[in-house]
This record gives C-alpha cells, structure tokens and sequence, in this order.
C-alpha cells in the first residue's frame, strides 16, 4: 500500500507542475484539510477542494505564476508520504527558495491530510508578506 499511496502523491506534484489543479483534486479527498505553519499571508488551515484550490491561485497570484515545487525525494510507510522538497517563487523582482517538507496522511487511495513544514519559516514569512 504505501508504494501505492507514494505513487499518488506523486501524480499529484506532476499535476501541479504541469499546473493541471483539477488533476491534483483528484488526488485529494474531498474534505482534505491542509495546513501552512507562519505567520505569512498564505498561513493557515484550508478545508476542502474548494479551499485548497483558492490557495493555489492564491500562491500563484502572489508568485505572478512562477511559484514550483521540484520534488527531491518520497519517503512512505503505511498511510503516510513525506516528500522532501524544494520550493521557489519570485515576487516583485526577488527570489527565494527553499526546502519544505510536506506530510500526507492517505486514506482509501486519496489525501486526507496535509501538512507542511518549512525549511526557513522567517524567511518565507517575509518573501510572502512584503
């Protein structure tokens, strides 16, 4: 089960990257809930497809569409992905990126839970915020 459910995750980041959210909401279930940690305007707690999609086209309003994420590396055990990952955006004529963790919970073939983890939350912070 757990190569299944690393293979879903997956999917979904290549969905992503190829900007194809409605795939990536097939990956989810539908009462998903997902959390970003800080203290930017993006942090927060988002319930539901409808939710999550506006915080994609949130991130990518404020990243005026160049918000992405390079999946590094896959890691799962039972119900559980993490994905080590690197995130980069440019906003207002300045770069940043860095390293993220992102934790999946799967139940019955679709992501339940989502939480990620920032590698520098103050600077991430700041990039969003200004």
């Amino acid at each position: 089960m757990s190569k299944q459910n690393s293979e879903l995750i997956r999917r979904g980041f290549a969905a992503f990257g190829r900007g194809d959210v409605a795939a990536v909401m097939t990956i989810l279930a539908p009462d998903i809930t997902w959390h970003v940690p800080g203290r930017g305007p993006l942090s927060g707690d988002y319930h539901g497809h409808d939710e999550v999609a506006k915080f994609f086209a949130e991130t990518m309003r404020l990243s005026q569409g160049s918000f992405a994420i390079q999946l590094d590396e896959v890691l799962s055990a039972d119900d559980s992905v993490v994905a080590l990952c690197t995130v980069s955006a440019e906003r207002d004529g300045r770069r940043w990126s860095s390293t993220e963790v992102h934790v999946w919970h799967i139940t019955e073939g679709r992501a339940t839970r989502f939480r990620e983890y920032q590698g520098d939350q103050q600077t991430e912070d700041e990039f969003w915020s200004r």
